[in-house]
């Protein structure tokens, strides 16, 4: 049983943007989320030793939070960018036909007749 029907004759299109976007996505993860986590690191190690009730020892890990924020960030506005080019792709793909469905014969009564019976 062929569980999807190709449509004759139909002319796919061509990718476009979303093609040059969907390979690099990888990549811009892995610097999306490195960059901010490399800058966390790179304060903590540029830190001098706080103690930990200072109010130097708060803003760090304020900064933490944030980095941590940006990066969830990155990755929410990643998935929506690739489900955006998931679906282009998909609409650019083959068309295909689903199984005939047999219409209603012609009557001789108006619809808005039938409607009302």
């Amino acid at each position: 049983m062929n569980l999807f029907n190709k449509l004759p004759g139909f002319v796919q299109s061509q990718p476009g943007r979303e093609q040059q976007v969907w390979q690099r996505l990888p990549a811009i993860g892995l610097w999306g989320t490195l960059l901010p986590l490399g800058l966390a690191g790179l304060n903590h190690l540029l830190a001098p030793n706080v103690a930990e009730s200072s109010a130097d020892a708060a803003a760090l890990l304020l900064w933490d939070y944030t980095m941590f924020g940006v990066v969830v960030l990155h990755w929410t506005l990643m998935l929506t960018v690739a489900i955006g080019c998931f679906i282009v792709r998909v609409m650019k793909g083959p068309a295909y036909v689903a199984d005939a469905y047999p219409l209603p014969t012609e009557s001789e009564e108006p619809l808005t007749e039938r409607r009302r019976t």
